[in-house]
């Protein structure tokens, strides 16, 4: 019987002499206090607590999600396209808490959000990129880039509004198969070659039109010089340059005949 007295008394100044820890949740930051041991252990084991946090760290622990904005590089990964074309996929992802959303993101997942974010959040992305891959041909993706990202990040940001996430910023780092750059290099040397060629043909027109003009003018400069040498000119020109002596052409003439 004392025994039994005895095992509640004990119980009770264990529970009252048991450590008390606290921490403070700052702002920015989803508290979480999860209890380890008791009745209300699984369903309702997650509470969100905020400021100043008292508890006993023998049946209590305190977890802390943050709410700004977490940005992830991932390691690079292959997805197939439609046709079957594999392209390298080098995401980039800003994502944030929901604020008020850590007890119930804990809840479901068990873990820290460094371990959801590496592992569950990476399954989001990898599952986004493949679910709008498979809807693209390999020359829609490159035709149409813009839009397949568009679909790949609203994909993504659906499941993280569902889990309690945001979204902010989803980066693909899209790179084409080896074929594909290859042909998109020569594709472009081509039009480079065909836009130098057709610099130098209209370099060559422009320089032969320059000898046509230069050509005409000096044609048309001759004929105004033939035209202005009239015999009316060209006695004016003679009298302006005539020294008022007659010319004498063989002997001088004789006038007089000497008689002796």
């Amino acid at each position: 019987m004392k025994k039994k007295i005895l095992i509640p008394v004990i119980i009770t100044v264990l529970l009252f002499l048991a450590p008390v820890s606290c921490t403070r949740i700052d702002a920015g930051y989803d508290g979480i206090l999860i209890k380890q041991y008791g009745t209300d252990k699984g369903v309702q084991d997650v509470s969100l607590v905020t400021g100043r946090v008292w508890y006993n760290p023998w049946t209590e622990d305190v977890e802390q999600y943050p709410t700004f904005v977490q940005t992830v590089d991932y390691t690079s990964f292959t997805v197939n396209a439609k046709d079957g074309s594999s392209f390298t996929v080098d995401p980039t992802l800003s994502f944030g808490v929901v604020r008020g959303n850590g007890p119930r993101i804990f809840q479901k997942y068990r873990k820290d959000l460094e371990e959801v974010t590496a592992a569950t959040i990476l399954n989001y992305v990898k599952d986004a990129f493949r679910l709008q891959m498979n809807k693209y041909t390999t020359d829609e993706i490159v035709s149409n880039r813009e839009k397949f990202e568009t679909d790949v990040q609203s994909t993504l940001q659906k499941v993280l509004d569902k889990e309690g996430f945001f979204l902010e910023q989803l980066t693909s780092g899209l790179k084409y198969p080896n074929t594909i750059v290859q042909a998109v290099n020569k594709k472009n040397q081509a039009i480079q070659d065909a836009m130098a060629m057709e610099n130098k043909l209209r370099l060559a027109e422009a320089k032969a039109k320059i000898k046509i003009v230069e050509a005409e003018t000096e044609k048309k400069a001759n004929e105004l010089r033939q035209q202005s040498l009239t015999p009316l000119l060209i006695q004016q020109q003679f009298i302006e340059k005539w020294n008022g002596s007659t010319p004498l052409y063989g002997n001088s003439p004789v006038t007089f005949k000497n008689v002796n």
